[in-house]
């Protein structure tokens, strides 16, 4: 079982046995974590480091937070242990070339919820995490799926550096946007996947739904759609049922339900639609995917629309997701698709029904 799992040592257990400083590179909640889990493992930590264009004299977390070229000066030789997210060409080729010189870790840590993702906690979840890499429909996916459970374990980068892909190749090969589409937005933030959707779709479709619960992200969707035809924008956010749920608002990609007093509007999915049909459902919901495809399972299941669902949220969601997707519809083919990004925050399940074939708006 799990033969396609190779890394047998967690990024824990390496860090722990080093006799380097070790200093960690970036600010934020994820080095909050990060911080948390390296003082349950009573891993020392020699400092904090930013670039030195972001060093202001300013702490963090308790530390006075330095300059690269400092320690570069400083020290022959530290672990560098990556605390925040990147995606952008420039700053990917900036820590492989640090990783080049240095040893380097990404520890992985839950944006929602607790725990750590370790060799054991896939040995828990071996029978689940094995059927789901058993029922991904290629081998592009199998592959993306073992890279995704190395890295997480391991924390080393290259895991998502050897199978990525563009929007490009996903939007053309794995989804394939028609001209009629009735797209659902979950987690529409400031309209960027609207945006992607109408490029290549060529600006056409049938009706878009999108739904947003931060009130700042929800103004600047507002003002991208404009008087754009057959939209709908509802300031909710997604969940099994209708209902009233405590929330975070952040005025980001990460605003998240929580019980610091503020409260949002949740809404099912097969509310919002009212029985009406649906070909395709983005789900981003910061760890509310779960509760998203339930409030959505009546659609899956009488309309089988494509779904692209976060799979990065929370620990469980790599094999929770999926089985819970094959659960509502048995019909759909998974597949998963990896864009660049470290940590692995844009690794997505894609769920293709290919025989749904029903049209509409034609």
């Amino acid at each position: 079982m799990l033969e396609f799992i190779t890394e047998k040592v967690s990024v824990w257990e390496h860090l722990k046995a080093e006799t380097r400083p070790i200093y960690l590179y970036g600010m934020g909640d994820g080095a909050l974590r990060i911080i948390s889990a390296m003082r349950d493992f009573k891993i020392p930590i020699a400092g904090i480091f930013a670039s030195d264009e972001f060093v202001r004299g300013h702490d963090f977390a308790g530390f006075h937070v330095r300059k690269l070229s400092e320690l570069e000066a400083e020290l022959e030789d530290f672990v560098i242990v990556l605390a925040f997210a990147i995606s952008s060409t420039p700053l990917l080729d900036r820590i492989n070339q640090l990783a080049e010189k240095y040893t380097l870790y990404v520890p992985d840590v839950p944006v929602v919820g607790g725990g750590l993702f370790t060799r054991e906690y896939c040995e828990e979840h071996g029978e689940e995490i094995e059927e789901v890499y058993d029922s991904l429909a290629d081998d592009h996916s199998r592959r993306i799926y073992a890279n995704l459970l190395n890295f997480k374990i391991s924390g080393n980068p290259i895991y998502l550096t050897k199978t990525v892909d563009t929007k490009e190749q996903i939007w053309n090969h794995v989804i394939k946007p028609t001209n009629h589409e009735i797209y659902v937005d979950l987690g529409a933030y400031n309209g960027d996947s609207i945006r992607e959707m109408l490029e290549f779709s060529r600006g056409k479709y049938h009706r878009i739904i999108a739904v947003e619960p931060d009130k700042k992200n929800y103004k600047k969707l507002v003002k991208f759609v404009g008087d754009t035809p057959s939209v709908q924008c509802y300031q909710c956010t997604a969940w099994c049922l209708d209902t009233v749920l405590p929330y975070s608002g952040r005025s980001s990609r990460q605003s998240t339900l929580n019980g610091d007093g503020i409260t949002v509007q949740a809404r099912a999915v097969d509310s919002l639609l009212g029985g009406n049909p649906v070909t395709l459902i983005k789900m981003d919901v910061e760890g509310a995917e779960r509760e998203a495809l339930w409030g959505a399972s009546r659609s899956i299941v009488r309309y089988a629309p494509k779904l692209m669902v976060s799979l990065y949220h929370r620990n469980e969601d790599i094999y929770e997701l999926p089985l819970l997707v094959k659960r509502i519809n048995p019909r759909y083919k998974l597949y998963m698709r990896h864009q660049q990004y470290i940590p692995a925050w844009e690794t997505n399940l894609f769920a293709i029904c290919e025989d749904s074939g029903t049209q509409y708006g034609e």
